[in-house]
């Protein structure tokens, strides 16, 4: 009777694409149906089907858009509305940094990978060990999730109308909420955790006072704030531990 040799498996090693694809696709299928939302929020907001289905071909950024209908409906200046979904949207350019290293694409490919560079294909392909599961994360969540958000956010500006009252449905929360989903899991430290609670209480103080869409601005200093009183408790506790 031959003796069983077993193999060790290596954990560092790379994932099967099987599974890479999965939760790309997962990430996908999730997020883009969230689509659905944002058209019946942007056309209860006043945009029309063209301004809203460009929003989504061109911004393709979720937390923006809504950021953007949402001070509109809201009764915001456009102007303010802009700058506050513009400056959500800057993020996206940090993101890009990132993953211009790793992915490594070619430079006639890069313009067209901007374009999906947004918090879902970021997360996907930063958790890959290696380029070739990084840019296949960023391939299929970009693919999967540029799709369907266009398509249900056409669908969503199209039965509007068949609703009614949109604001009653609170389908304007659909998209917040998607967003807070993915967020908690990150929210693992001390440091993340006292970001997002700092930025939750600039939003709820600011929000009764200032037009809507600077609350969200405001939230932004939660993280240079929290951060740099870290960093201050973390220096003044080094003596200590040295003694």
């Amino acid at each position: 009777m031959s003796e069983q040799i077993e193999i060790p498996t290596d954990p560092a090693a790379p994932p099967a694409d099987s599974a890479v694809v999965r939760d790309a696709l997962g990430v996908g299928v999730a997020v883009g149906l969230s689509g659905f939302a944002f058209g019946v929020t942007s056309a209860g907001a006043g945009l029309g089907l063209l301004q809203t289905c460009a929003l989504s071909l061109l911004v393709f950024t979720g937390a923006s858009q809504f950021a953007l209908v949402g001070a509109l409906a809201a009764g915001g200046n456009p102007f303010t509305a802009a700058a506050g979904a513009f400056f959500l949207g800057v993020r996206n350019a940090f993101y890009g940094l990132r993953l211009s290293g790793l992915l490594g694409l070619p430079r006639a490919v890069r313009p067209l990978a901007a374009q999906w560079v947004i918090d879902e294909t970021s997360a996907v392909a930063l958790a890959q060990p290696d380029r070739r599961t990084a840019r296949l994360g960023f391939t299929v969540t970009g693919l999967t999730l540029y799709a369907l958000w266009n398509l249900t956010t056409l669908i969503g500006a199209l039965g509007a109308s068949a609703l009614g009252d949109t604001d009653a449905w609170g389908l304007d929360a659909a998209g917040p909420a998607v967003f807070l989903a993915l967020l908690a899991p990150m929210l693992s430290g001390t440091v993340e955790r006292a970001v997002a609670g700092l930025g939750v209480l600039l939003v709820l103080l600011c929000q009764p006072v200032l037009p809507a869409g600077v609350p969200v601005l405001v939230a932004a200093l939660a993280a240079p704030v929290v951060l740099t009183v870290h960093g201050r408790m973390a220096r003044d506790a080094e003596p200590g531990e040295r003694r």
